[in-house]
């Protein structure tokens, strides 16, 4: 923590604005708007600034609001933990039949039938070869999904209502299902579409449920219940390198959501982010001026400063996974175009972030064994065309690491 107490006073003894500088050529790209603009690079080693400018500015971050959601995460779980999605008979077993509910009890894992990365088995087949197993082919009560994980709303009410409908704009649930979307289209009640396939399957399987299908947020009451399954999600380590790659806000939201759960809070979005913004701050972060309202920067009430990216990215430095989920300049995911066929191609790892006016990078420049030797924070608000404003980004990055 120490190298960041004189952090403020390095970054002002380390401002370039003289002419001809690459900072200077950036701030006067057409597309840029310096005022509302950010950039800090710092040395990993040694502390030093490289550049920096209005480095303690509040900015909106758009979707490199997930480096903090997912340092922070990774810090409090580490990277090997899973979410679990139990299953119950929720009755007593008599013969080949339950005498009750089949409960299935969300643990907010997010790639629940989901079509990318990380592969999950599918639950209703686990389901089926569990019933299977046990000789039971009829269900006297009811498919009831318990959604008590999490207090709140599915997603922050600053959310655009233009963003709600979209695929990109689906909220975190407690059982998610499909990435809680179809034909590019939000679904507002993920559970609802699982039961419904849950029950044709079982069906097909020659397993008969006598009662309907409910949702609700009531755990198990019934002293008979038996667990039948653990459906168990890849690692978080994959689910948070997924999230980076693809910039998934559905994926980011639940790893936020996991934080405020692992911190002992209700589960809730809001009580999560302000647990985030307290974590960082007890962490010798600067937080001042910071805002944290979601774990997807998809809410542009989001605010952070160059300083506060930065602070993360020095303290999780040394950690061989971080890095690794950011995609490589040239190579992959949203940097795939970026710096390519340039010196720095593969030799830069960051986390875009872009909605209307705003461009984002934050992550390191690495090494020729791919280990971060400096982190940089580029924040770009109220941007002119968005090609230039990314031209004029990949030449600072190639001025600085010439």
């Amino acid at each position: 923590m120490k190298r960041y107490i004189l952090l403020s006073i390095l970054i002002l003894a380390a401002t370039l604005t003289y002419a001809g500088s690459p900072l200077d050529r950036f701030l006067k790209s057409k597309s840029i708007s310096a005022g509302s603009t950010a950039v800090l690079v710092q040395d990993l080693k040694t502390g030093d600034v490289l550049m920096s400018h209005n480095a303690d500015r509040p900015l909106l971050p758009a979707s490199i609001m997930k480096t903090v959601t997912i340092a922070g995460l990774l810090q409090e779980k580490g990277p090997d933990e899973r979410f679990h999605t139990m299953v119950f008979a929720d009755g007593p077993i008599e013969g080949n039949r339950i005498e009750g509910d089949l409960l299935i009890v969300g643990g907010g894992d997010p790639t629940l039938g989901a079509n990318c990365a990380p592969e999950s088995a599918d639950i209703a087949e686990e389901i089926i070869a569990v019933l299977r197993h046990k000789g039971i082919d009829t269900i006297n009560g009811n498919l009831r999904v318990d959604t008590s994980l999490y207090e709140g709303p599915s997603c922050p009410p600053s959310w655009a209502a233009g963003d709600l409908n979209e695929a990109y704009g689906t909220g975190s649930h407690a059982l998610n299902f499909r990435r809680n979307a179809s034909g590019g289209r939000a679904v507002k009640n993920p559970e609802s579409v699982f039961l419904s396939y849950l029950s044709t399957r079982l069906q097909g399987a020659g397993i008969k449920v006598n009662g309907g299908m409910t949702t609700e947020r009531k755990n198990i009451t019934d002293k008979d219940a038996t667990l039948l399954l653990d459906h168990v999600s890849d690692k978080y380590a994959e689910v948070m390198r997924s999230c980076m790659m693809r910039s998934d806000n559905l994926f980011a939201e639940t790893l936020l959501r996991a934080f405020g759960l692992a911190r002992g809070k209700d589960g809730s979005t809001s009580a999560a982010a302000d647990e985030m913004l307290d974590y960082w701050t007890q962490a010798g972060i600067p937080t001042k001026g910071v805002t944290i309202i979601d774990g997807s920067g998809l809410s542009r009430s989001n605010r952070v400063t160059a300083a506060f990216i930065n602070g993360i990215l020095q303290t999780m430095g040394d950690n061989d996974e971080y890095a690794s989920f950011m995609p490589l300049a040239g190579q992959e995911g949203t940097l795939s175009e970026f710096l390519k066929d340039t010196p720095l191609d593969a030799y830069v790892a960051m986390k875009t972030g872009s909605m209307k006016g705003i461009q984002c990078y934050a992550g390191y420049k690495l090494d020729e064994q791919f280990a971060p030797t400096h982190s940089i924070v580029i924040i770009m608000n109220d941007i002119g065309p968005r090609g230039a404003a990314r031209k004029a980004a990949e030449d600072l990055l190639l001025g600085i690491f010439n």
